[in-house]
This record gives C-alpha cells, structure tokens and sequence, in this order.
C-alpha cells in the first residue's frame, strides 16, 4: 500500500479546513540500501478497539543480502517490542531507535550473505493518533470502536524494504464480533475463544485470517462495520464495503469498478487475482490506498457524483504495484505514475478528448512544481516528500503520455501490455521498461528516457513564421482549393530554450477551408519547418492536443499554487502566502490564487482580509468552476462567526444556486442554512 499526497491535494482540496495533511520527509533510513529481503510473515494480532490497543506477534523469515551482525526493521513507534526470539526460541536483545522508528535485533552468531534465518516479535502498544506516526502527520494505524486501520505504511509490523520487498503472508486479527475485516488474500474466518488479556474487553470475538501465497505487498487491514454489496459482473468477485451512510451509492461505484477493471484487462491483461474488495476509509487518513484485492476510498471522497478517477488510479495499482514494483526508488513511477496515466486513459475512456486533455492540464502541473531533480535520480528525495511524489506520479504519468505520442497508440498499447506481462510477480526497472518500448519501437529511445528521465525542465514553444501565396493570384487560390493542391506555403521555425531536447512536435494549421497537420521534429533551440496548405493560414499552433510536457503561464501558475497548498498544510503559511502572490503576480485575475489566499487568512482569523480575497475570486476568471460555490460558502461561515446570521444565510442559498456538488458543497450548504456554523474549538 502506497501513498500519494499530490493526489491527496488534488483530489481533495476543496475548503480550506480539510485534514488532508501533506507528507513530511522521512529521515536518512529511506534511501539506504537494502541489507536484508523479508520473504515470509506469520503474524497474529488482537485488537480492543475500545481501548485503542493492539497486542501481536510477528514470526519474520529473512534473507541476507549481504553479511549482517544487525538486523534492522522499521516498526510504529506507539508500539512496544515485549520480546525477540530467534529461531531456536532463544531470546535476543532489541534495541529502540525512535528517531527512525526502527527496532534494531544483534544476530549473536551473524547471517552470511543469502543465508535465511527467523526472528519472532512480540509486541503491542496503543494506536490512537499520528503523533508517532511513522510518517509525520499522517494517521496510518489507528485501533477505535467505530474503524480500525493498519496500513502496511503505518509499520504495524516489523518492515524492511517498503514497496520494493515482495512477501507472503498470513496475517490472523481477532476484532469484537461485530467487526467485519478486510485483508489481502484467501480469508477464513472463526469464532474466537475469549481474551485471557487483563482488563480485555469480554465481548464475543472473532478471527479473520488472511493468506497471501504470492509475493507482493499484503498488509493492510481494515476492520469496521460495513454493509457489503457483491458482484460478479465480466467474471470478477468484486465487494464492496461501505459505511450504512454510503450504503445507497454501493451500487454505482460497484458498476465504475466493473468497468474500470475490465478496462484495465483488455489494456494489460489479467492481475494477479480477479478478486477485488472496495472499501471505505475513514476521513482522518489517507485519500485512498491500494494493496492486493483492495481499492480503498476514504469517505469523504465517496460522493453521489461517482468518483471514477480516484477509483480508476487505485484499481490500476493492482498491475502497476501489485504485480509490477519498482526495483528502487529510482523506478517509483513504474508504480505510481504507470497507475496515474492509466487512470488518465480510463478518463479519456470515459469522458472523451476533453477529458483526457484535463487530466493531462494537472498531470503537467504536478510534474513541473518540484522539477529539480530528474526521475532518476529520484533516490535522493525522501519517499514520500511532496517532490518524491510529483516526480514519481505526474512526471513518470507525462512521459507514458509523451511516449504514447512518439510509439503511437498501437505499439504503445503492445509495449504496456508486454511489460505487464513480461515482470508479472517481478520488480523492474526503467531500463526494463525502455528495453520493452525499443523493441516495440524498432529503434533506440535513449534520446527520449535521456530527455524526460535524466534531465529536468520543459520546452516552453514559440512559433515564427511567413505565408507565401502558391500561384500568384486569388483566382488561382481558388482553383487550388477546389481541385485540392496547395495554395500556400507556410516557413518558420519552432524555437523553444533547452538546447539538448528533442521531440516530435505536432503543427496545426488553421485556414480557410481544410485544418493541416503536420508533426515536425524539433531539436535544439530553433527547429524550420515548411508546410503548403491549400487553404489561406490563419492561425498556427504549436502542439495543440498537449502530447509533450510544456513549460506555460498557465502551468506556472498552478504550480506556484500547489506549492502554495503544500506549504500551507505544513503549517508555513508565510511561504504559502507567498507562492499564492506569484500566482496573482502570473494572472492577477486567478480565482484559485484569490481562493487559495483566503483561505490562509481564514486560518488567520484575519476574517475581513479573508472575505476580501473570496470576493476577488467571485469576481476572478471563474476557475476552477468550484471556487465559487465554495468562496459563497466560505463568506457564509465568516458572516456566522461574526454574527451576521441574515447575511450568512443568504451566501448560503446563493451556493445552493449555483448547483455545483464539488467536494459535496451542497451538502455543506444545506447543513450551515439549518443550522450556523461555529468555528472549531482550539485544543489546548
């Protein structure tokens, strides 16, 4: 199970409270070197969700990749090793390194490289907010009475090699009776003998066990009450778990996730399981995961107005995660970003050219924000730092997008599928990748990988050009068109700033009569073309369907906003301040820059600055569209905290008519018109 914060903030960034948080960076432990490859875990584990409380044992089978005298694991910090034991059951000592979240296990006699030992942990502990979360900020294990959730990233059990170590399991939870538990692999379930644990609670209990006998990435749990709602459309077992509130929209996402997963087969071809468990998560952590058979979607996500794109992404990492990892850091978007593109095509599927075309708009975004360090070199960045990820999901989504563009659609879709095929149950690199690719090609693409993986930065094209008329007069123009020979001839150049690029181009041109296409090779800084057209130019556009990654006001503008969230949601609100105003300074008349500023203020309680900049986004170029449904709805809440309730009201039914549902606006209109908002109590 995986994480994405930029998808966090794109999915989810609607009002300015939202507890979205963007991931921090992890310490130094992250980019070293693999010492050891788990292959095996047996764990057994209880939880008393009442008392937010875990107690668990995990036998762990590894193998040496090089000699080791320590054996290291990263484990939650909340959770307290009681006892190691080695494979002779003999006790072992265990050293705590909190600043890391490790538990570092002396091997008395040493491991020889490719010798295999076990170690059992027995530990347990309390999983009741993020403070310790292995992740700063980020709520990945959490025990309570309503949800349970033990994300594999939340180090819930001793871990080594996150998403590139490949294990089997068998994962055994006791929860209360009542309890439904959702895990990765053949699951039984049986009544369980009550807890001879003090103070445990004496409700009925049951055990859920979970065996997952191909390597992959099994481990997360969730545990809750769910009403289920199955399928077996197109020859899937597909279930899907949702919270009684959510109960009337099952149906809907359970026929996307027919359609998305059939989608998927006839692009890739089959996963390893055709089994597939949506569930629900709670609002307070992830935006969604994917581990094997499961696509989860974190409630407040889960809206009347399917959403098909965070679900389409989850369900694509059952090939690009599940299958087929990434054999380092350096490989991450063979995952994320082969899981983003596919949820782009599924859009384009879905939707249309338009479609596609907006998701390549935020596709570039995220890619350009952070364009420091090329894709890779990505082992430098911390895993899940906000660079890691735009690098790993939007770039790596731009260049399949590009690729496509230079394969064309056929040997594009044979590269993908042979890929799947080819590193099914593997870890692959992008090497592997680019071999594939070449030999659907049938020529070398070091040019293209050396361009988009090994390099940083985007062209940013401008076009010159002259028109000569073909013939001499309007008669003859004439006769051209109508017996189809050109009239026209258009020279000029596409000139753009990165010296070392290369990349097919395309070039449209607009007329008179007939639109002319032609794809012209650009290289270097300057790049001439020539084109006869039949018709009189009228204007000239320079990849107009967005195939290639391009620098623009617009994208650096978004950029700059997206930053902007991602500063603010770490507390800086100086620095997100301060992008949102480069934003402004790109396009003063940007809603979203206006909106985003507001919402700093907001946090301020600088409400009259807040209610300014809503203002100037109500009045702004209108988009995203949502910004004003949510700027109506922001300048209700400022209205009630400052006891204005008529004027309060009425921004909420100007909300209401604008019939927008983004991020369930009207939902939160109608709540605040029954009743006036109150701004949350602070925690002291």
């Amino acid at each position: 199970m995986l994480i994405h914060p930029r998808r966090a903030l794109s999915v989810l960034t609607s009002s300015l409270t939202l507890s979205l948080v963007v991931l921090l960076a992890l310490p130094s432990w992250a980019a070293e070197k693999a010492r050891l490859r788990v292959d095996d875990y047996q764990i057994e584990a209880e939880l008393d969700p009442h008392l937010h409380q875990i107690t668990a044992r995990a036998k762990v089978k590894f193998t040496a990749l090089q000699d080791l005298s320590v054996a290291v694991f990263e484990l939650h910090n909340d959770l307290r090793v009681t006892k190691v034991a080695d494979e002779k059951n003999q006790p072992l000592s265990a050293e705590r390194v909190t600043q890391d979240s490790t538990v570092r296990v002396p091997l008395p006699a040493g491991l020889s490289k490719d010798a295999s030992t076990t170690l059992t942990f027995e530990y347990d502990g309390t999983l009741e907010n993020a403070d310790n979360s292995p992740v700063p900020g980020l709520k990945l294990a959490y025990i309570g009475d309503d949800s349970s959730y033990l994300f594999y990233a939340g180090r819930w059990f001793p871990v080594s090699g996150y998403g590139i170590n490949r294990f089997t399991s068998t994962i055994s939870l006791t929860v209360p009776a009542h309890m439904l538990v959702i895990g990765s692999g053949k699951a039984t379930t049986r009544d369980a003998p009550a807890s001879k644990k003090p103070n445990a609670s004496v409700l009925p209990t049951k055990t859920f066990t979970f065996v997952s006998a191909k390597p992959s990435f099994p481990g997360s749990i969730v545990a809750g009450v769910f009403q289920e709602y199955k399928s077996d459309d197109a020859g899937l077992d597909l279930h899907v778990f949702f919270k009684p509130t959510h109960q009337s929209l099952a149906p809907a996402y359970t026929t996307t996730a027919v359609q998305e997963f059939s989608y998927f087969i006839n692009l890739y071809g089959l996963p390893p399981s055709q089994k597939l468990n949506v569930v629900e998560l709670p609002g307070d952590t992830l935006p969604y995961l994917w581990a094997p058979e499961i696509a989860g979607l974190a409630g407040p996500s889960i809206t009347e107005k399917t959403n098909y794109r965070l679900l389409a992404d989850a369900i694509a990492h059952q090939w690009w995660g599940v299958s087929v990892n990434p054999a380092s850091k350096d490989d991450w978007w063979l995952s994320d970003g082969f899981a983003r593109y596919s949820e782009a095509m599924y859009v384009e599927n879905a939707a249309g050219g338009a479609g596609l075309e907006e998701a390549v708009k935020d596709m570039s975004v995220g890619a350009l924000a952070y364009d420091t360090v090329p894709l890779s070199s990505a082992s430098k960045l911390d895993i899940f730092s906000t660079e890691f990820q735009s690098l790993a999901t939007d770039k790596g989504a731009m260049i399949l997008h590009m690729l496509r563009w230079v394969l064309g659609e056929d040997k594009y879709n044979r590269t993908m599928r042979q890929f799947a095929g080819e590193f099914a149950g593997k870890s692959a690199t992008t090497d592997d990748f680019r071999t594939v690719a070449e030999k659907n090609y049938g020529e070398q693409l070091t040019w293209f990988f050396s361009q988009w993986s090994d390099s940083t930065g985007a062209p940013e094209f401008k076009v010159k050009y002259t028109t000569y008329r073909i013939g001499g007069n309007f008669a003859k123009e004439a006769k051209a068109q109508q017996e189809r020979t050109p009239g026209f001839r258009v020279t000029g150049e596409i000139s753009q700033d990165l010296d070392l690029f290369r990349m097919p181009v395309d070039l449209r041109i607009d007329t008179d009569g007939k639109t002319e296409n032609k794809r012209v090779e650009v290289v270097g800084t300057t790049s001439p073309f020539s084109i006869e057209t039949f018709g009189r130019p009228r204007r000239i556009a320079v990849d107009p369907d967005h195939h290639v990654l391009t620098n623009s006001s617009d994208v650096k503008l978004r950029a700059s906003i997206l930053r902007g969230q991602a500063m603010q949601q770490q507390g800086d609100l100086t620095g997100a301040l301060l992008e949102f105003n480069k934003a402004l300074d790109l396009n003063k008349n940007s809603s979203l820059a206006h909106y985003r500023i507001a919402e700093v203020f907001f946090l301020q309680r600088n409400y009259q600055s807040s209610a300014n900049a809503y203002r100037e986004g109500l009045n702004g170029d209108g988009e995203p569209r949502w910004t004003e449904v949510w700027s109506r709805l922001q300048l209700g809440k400022i209205f009630d905290i400052t006891g204005q309730r008529e004027r309060a009201v009425n921004e909420y039914r100007q909300a209401l008519q604008t019939n927008d549902n983004t991020f369930g606006a009207l939902e939160e209109a109608r709540k605040y018109l029954q009743k006036a908002y109150e701004r949350p109590k602070e925690n002291k």
